[in-house]
């Protein structure tokens, strides 16, 4: 589809004021779909394949621990969420992973996730005014990789390429995705992430399905309910893990206190379970606007969580994020579009 076909059937889901005036406008797709594949409720085209990103990262980490790794290397709670995470860097961050790799007799240099700064500003200030570099233990999808370095080592597998889309580690996950998104993913839309793991494109409608059977895998193998049940109570249990100091991801789950697991992709791109309805949520803002996506999804969870009054109420900030100017004058919001 061009780009002038989705700009006909996506509808504008966020809007953006200064003063009196929209000053722009975010169009994108929503999917809700139950643990059945029954669409519940969609806008735009859900159909079309996107890349999900990071907000997949919870579907990838299911392989270690169904493979046995998790157990026998005895990951802790804060490790299996940090392994679905986007994290900020912050000093916590980086202990925890870096903990992990010293215990599998792995350290910074097996990650091929590559090295950035901190994305939380002041832990990147004081690795620079310490004189240190960043090492790939500040990359946000440092945990990720851990997992699946943790996995090979306990299957026996080479570590070192891990990241191939032809290594048995990224073969695995690609199964995973098919069984649990439905699909059958052979001729997929290919790209690679920021990461350097390899990205597939796969429908909001689906997408949404396997994060509604994360979130409610009563009818899955017993192995495979066991490890999503698993995974989704390790993401609750340590929100900062998932994200960081003021970042919406732990902000949303600290607020919906289990009834919402959720995770952000980049480019606009979310993905949640709601444990208690069995829905799964996928969303995509096309401009790939992060601003937009988490407006997007506080709609949906306010719309579909079962939130009560006082997390109705606490979601209010996160629904309508004010605009301040660089005095910090209020000068607009962001807010979903009218009818949406």
């Amino acid at each position: 589809m061009n780009a002038d076909a989705v700009a006909a059937v996506a509808p504008v889901l966020v809007e953006v004021t200064r003063g009196d005036m929209v000053e722009s406008r975010h169009r994108g797709a929503v999917a809700v779909v139950d643990a059945s594949g029954r669409v519940v409720e969609a806008h735009g085209d859900i159909d079309r394949p996107v890349y999900a990103r990071s907000a997949i990262k919870p579907l990838q980490a299911l392989p270690l621990v169904e493979s046995g790794a998790a157990d026998a290397l005895a990951v802790a709670p804060p490790e299996l969420a940090i392994a679905c995470a986007s994290h900020g860097g912050e000093p916590e961050h980086v202990r925890t992973v870096g903990a992990w790799l010293l215990r599998l007799g792995l350290s910074a240099a097996d990650l091929e996730c590559g090295a950035h700064p901190p994305r939380h500003g002041p832990s990147a200030l004081a690795l620079a005014r310490a004189g240190e570099a960043p090492s790939a233990l500040h990359n946000n999808c440092s945990g990720k990789h851990t997992g699946m370095v943790a996995t090979c080592r306990h299957l026996g597998e080479r570590i070192r390429g891990y990241i191939a889309p032809e290594h048995p580690a990224q073969i695995r996950i690609v199964r995973v995705f098919e069984e649990m998104c439905g699909l059958d993913l052979a001729n997929a839309p290919r790209g690679t992430d920021g990461c350097g793991l390899p990205q597939i494109g796969m429908p909001l409608r689906a997408l949404a399905h396997g994060f509604a059977r994360l979130g409610s895998p009563n009818a899955l193998p017993p192995g495979r309910a066991a490890a999503c049940r698993r995974i989704t109570a390790a993401m609750v249990a340590h929100p900062f893990m998932l994200a960081g100091t003021d970042r919406y991801c732990t902000q949303a789950t600290l607020l919906a206190r289990g009834k919402a697991v959720l995770k952000t992709g980049a480019e606009g791109v979310y993905l949640a379970a709601i444990p208690a309805a069995g829905f799964g949520i996928g969303l995509k803002i096309e401009d790939g606007g992060t601003r937009a996506a988490e407006v997007a999804m506080t709609a949906m969870l306010l719309r579909h969580a079962g939130l009560d009054d006082s997390q109705k109420s606490e979601f209010a900030a996160l629904l309508a994020p004010k605009i301040n100017n660089v005095a910090g004058r209020l000068v607009g919001g962001i807010a979903p579009a009218p009818g949406w």
